[in-house]
């Protein structure tokens, strides 16, 4: 387990993406300002966009820099918890960097009290680490799927660099190679790095572990081990490379743990997404509606907001302490977890109908501790105002095979129907709204107590 110390956690109390206690409460925003990019990855096709589609370079519009920053304005003075501000594509934000540094520039004017975020392939990171460090762009995620050139080309079509197209092994070599020293000369200067790397079942899968050790030597904050999203018209789609499952994706986070910090909450976010992580409220700020809103952005307002928000995660953690010391330690084996799917609007709360949910987040419960295990999405079960009486078979059948390894699941609600079919496959959904932590505990104690009687019965 890494232990972060005081002064790290003080950075990154409020960036959702970096804290995993921070992002029940704080929020993101992404700015599409970048829309060229200088590689293709083999699972990579920006040109499907969905409302509902969440996942990286995917955007409803390309924004201009200063249509950018009003935008950032008006969403700060809406959403108070909004703590983030990134630029993460739809391409790659440093093939594009003049649009990238003058939307930072202006943020940075306008909003000083938001941190920025860059977001990259980091195929020309080193020729901007001096601007990345003089904005004050505290926090950079690199993608790095491969350290490995042989492994590389497999999964990069071809990069442009230095006015020139390269293939094949050449390409990763240059590709890896620049983002390994750009990786190193950020975090020399005290930048904290995340590294991304897509899970590309019979590409990468076996040599996350090599990537894992190379990033942490050179200094990498935390590792963002997501699964590949098959996408049509792509090199993986049209040959039939597949996603990964949560327990392919879990097993390969557990190897790779080690002293690196590893992100599990990663929602492989659109590069225009706004709100917590886990919902995307990007719609309702589209440039049309921006342009008629006047910005009401308080600096002091919203500072005083974070910071009763900091408060409630620092007592969330306070508590957290406390009921692991007030455990008695006996001399017994240690139980095993329960695994226990939740589902939740953010706030880190049950407050959310399983009807409703397009995601649940997994968490193995043991009578001492919890373990966070990781974000599992689904296609939800209402969809507008269908009658929930219609056969949704197909949905239930997806949301149960993606749920197969937990015992219980905890929602705000659920309907009868997909109550009752997940009882019939072993998942005991309980309805009740309140603090995840809590619930969690006092859920795994009833599932416990009700196997002893079964077991004390039979």
């Amino acid at each position: 387990m890494t232990t972060i110390n005081q002064e790290l956690e003080e950075r990154i109390a409020r960036h959702p993406c970096y804290s995993e206690d921070a992002h029940h409460y704080f929020a993101r925003m992404h700015v599409p300002v970048a829309p060229a990019c200088n590689i293709q990855c083999n699972y990579c096709n920006r040109k499907f966009d969905c409302a509902n589609e969440s996942r990286p370079g995917v955007v409803s519009e390309v924004l201009k820099p200063e249509e950018a920053v009003k935008k950032v304005l008006v969403v700060a003075g809406e959403i108070m918890q909004m703590s983030v501000v990134g630029i993460a594509g739809p391409g790659d934000p440093l093939a594009n960097p003049k649009k990238t540094f003058d939307t930072f520039q202006g943020v940075a004017e306008h909003a000083p009290d938001l941190k920025l975020c860059l977001s990259t392939n980091g195929l020309r990171l080193l020729e901007f680490v001096d601007q990345i460090q003089e904005l004050n762009i505290d926090h950079v995620t690199i993608t790095i799927n491969a350290v490995d050139p042989q492994i590389g080309q497999h999964i990069y079509s071809w990069i442009f660099h230095e006015g020139k197209r390269y293939k094949g092994l050449e390409a990763a070599e240059i590709l890896i190679n620049n983002q390994l020293k750009g990786l190193e000369a950020l975090t020399e200067r005290g930048i904290l790095c995340k590294v991304n790397s897509v899970l590309i079942p019979g590409i990468n899968d076996q040599h996350m572990e090599e990537v894992s050790n190379a990033i942490k030597k050179r200094g990498a904050f935390v590792h963002n081990i997501m699964p590949l999203i098959v996408t049509p018209d792509t090199v993986f789609g049209n040959n039939g490379i597949r996603n990964p499952t949560p327990n392919e994706v879990q097993a390969i986070q557990e190897k790779c743990s080690g002293s690196l910090k590893m992100m599990k909450h990663c929602r492989q976010c659109r590069a225009d997404a706004v709100g917590l992580l886990g919902e995307d409220r990007s719609s309702e700020f589209s440039k049309d509606k921006i342009n008629d809103c006047s910005v009401q952005y308080d600096p002091a307002a919203r500072q005083q907001f974070q910071h009763d928000l900091e408060e409630k995660v620092k007592e969330k953690m306070k508590k957290r302490k406390e009921r692991a010391v007030q455990r008695p330690k006996e001399n017994k084996p240690a139980s095993s977890g329960i695994r226990i799917a939740a589902t939740t609007r953010g706030n880190a709360r049950v407050n959310l109908h399983f009807g409703h949910a397009k995601e649940f987040l997994i968490f193995d419960v043991m009578e001492d501790n919890i373990k966070f295990v990781g974000v599992r999405k689904v296609q939800s079960y209402c969809i507008g105002k269908i009658d929930c009486s219609t056969n949704k078979g197909p949905i239930l059948a997806e949301t149960a095979e993606i749920l197969k390894d937990c015992q219980m699941l905890l929602s705000s609600g659920i309907g009868e129907n997909p109550k009752k079919y997940l009882l019939e496959r072993g998942i005991v959904p309980i309805v009740k709204s309140g603090n995840i932590e809590e619930l969690l505990y006092e859920s795994s104690k009833y599932y416990r107590y009700m196997n002893m009687v079964e077991t004390i019965s039979i």
